[in-house]
C-alpha cells in the first residue's frame, strides 16, 4: 500500500467531503481516502498495482475539484 496526500483546492462543505471520499473510495485499490476540508487536503492509501495517481487526480478533478 502506498500512501498519498494531495492538495486540493474548491472543497468547501460535507458534501464536498462526501463527494469526494465516495468517488475516490470506489476506485479499484483504494483502501481509504481521508478529506481534511480545514486544510484542503485529501488522504488516499491505495495499491499500485490497482490504481495510481493519475486515476486518483482525474476522479476528484471529475467531481469538479482541482488538484493542485
Amino acid at each position: 500500500m502506498e500512501q498519498l496526500i494531495l492538495n486540493v483546492k474548491g472543497m468547501s462543505c460535507h458534501h464536498c467531503v462526501n463527494a469526494i471520499e465516495g468517488s475516490v473510495g470506489q476506485l479499484s485499490g483504494v483502501s481509504k481516502v481521508e478529506v481534511y476540508l480545514r486544510d484542503e487536503k485529501v488522504e488516499v492509501e491505495y495499491n499500485p498495482s490497482k490504481t495510481n495517481l493519475h486515476q486518483i487526480k482525474d476522479t476528484i478533478d471529475n467531481q469538479g475539484y482541482d488538484v493542485v
